[in-house]
């Protein structure tokens, strides 16, 4: 089986974006009165394959947002690309939240939603086709967008899963 190695930040180049739905400011009510955090939901990728999502909260915005992006670079996570789409369909799910994705033919362009959207930009991938069903709630969303990106495997994995060349895959299709 292979094993998923650990992404090096400092070898490659990130862009930052913090998902703009995501910033929400919560109270916490005490004895001693109200107290106002912030927290956000930030995506970070090289357009090249690697993608992570990180979640950060603070007292401001600017130290949530400085979280969340430290978050996201310790999740890295690597997607496997074939022409600038994904290699197959997937649909995923985290807690009450789906999202299909399919691949798409050159020159469709990213069909997505806000969270999605951006999470697949910063991964690289330019031609895709998605569907959320079920919950709207942003994090969750982003959720199961990143966990159908780590199942999504490449037909080198698959053939040696099933102890084959990818010749021999390839032709028995």
């Amino acid at each position: 089986m292979l094993l998923k190695q650990k992404i090096n930040t400092d070898e490659f180049e990130f862009e930052e974006r913090p998902i703009p739905n995501s910033i929400k400011r919560v109270t916490k009510v005490t004895k001693g009165g109200r107290s106002i955090s912030f927290n956000v939901l930030s995506v970070v990728g090289n357009h090249a394959g690697i993608v992570g999502l990180g979640f950060g909260s603070a007292n401001d915005i600017p130290s949530a947002i400085s979280k969340s992006i430290a978050d996201a670079k310790k999740n890295l996570i690597h997607v496997p690309l074939s022409d600038g789409t994904i290699p197959h369909e997937i649909t995923c799910v985290f807690k009450s939240a789906r999202v299909l994705l399919k691949p798409a033919s050159s020159g469709t362009g990213i069909i997505a939603g806000l969270a999605t959207k951006i999470i697949l930009e910063l991964a690289g991938i330019q031609d895709v086709l998605t569907k959320r069903l079920g919950s709207r709630n942003v994090k969750n969303i982003a959720e199961a967008t990143m966990l159908g990106l780590r199942n999504l495997k490449d037909v080198h994995e698959v053939a040696h899963l099933r102890g084959k060349t990818v010749e021999e895959f390839t032709s028995q299709r």
